[in-house]
């Protein structure tokens, strides 16, 4: 996994890289910086740091500054883009 530590300048760039992402108990997300929703809804996610899901209720249209290594299978937020 990439370091995210906030002595590593590179985290804070901008996004070199977009990929919509299908919510799923088993896919491993690795990299990521951020979430883009594009439908409303729920966000079941994981956390770098975390072992159990956040159920986070988001609008359409924002994008989620979160290192996440899974979107799970609950989520019912539509259209989500992961930002490399």
């Amino acid at each position: 996994m990439p370091d995210f530590t906030p002595s590593n300048p590179g985290a804070l760039f901008p996004a070199l890289k977009l990929t919509a992402v299908t919510p799923s108990d088993s896919t491993v997300l690795t990299g990521v910086r951020a979430l883009w929703i594009g439908g409303a809804g729920n966000l079941s996610v994981i956390a770098a740091n975390d072992t159990a899901a956040v159920t986070l209720v988001v609008p359409a249209g924002v994008l989620i500054p979160i290192f996440a290594t899974k979107v799970m299978a609950a989520t019912t937020a539509t259209s989500i883009v992961a930002l490399y």
